[in-house]
């Protein structure tokens, strides 16, 4: 099996994006985090995990949603890697 980059978008209850990061940091362990304006003060948590297909990107869809404070996630992009 080859190994597969998943990027999602997660937002989070306005003004509780810090809180998200730090858990998103500290329990899931993200290849890559970061945090962008699109609109009016709203922003978008970017968050990028490399794992194996097997794994599939619902496990990882459904822990990011149970992260307290998170409003909604969806995957933005997946790639195959390797």
């Amino acid at each position: 099996m080859g190994k597969v980059a998943t990027l999602f978008n997660v937002y989070a209850n306005q003004g509780k994006e810090g809180e998200v990061v730090e858990e998103i940091r500290n329990s899931l362990k993200p290849n890559s985090l970061s945090v962008e304006d699109i609109a009016f003060g709203i922003k978008i948590i970017k968050v990028m995990f490399i794992h194996e297909d097997s794994e599939g990107s619902d496990i990882l869809e459904n822990r990011l949603k149970q992260v307290k404070e998170t409003n909604n996630v969806e995957v933005a992009e997946e790639s195959l890697i390797s």
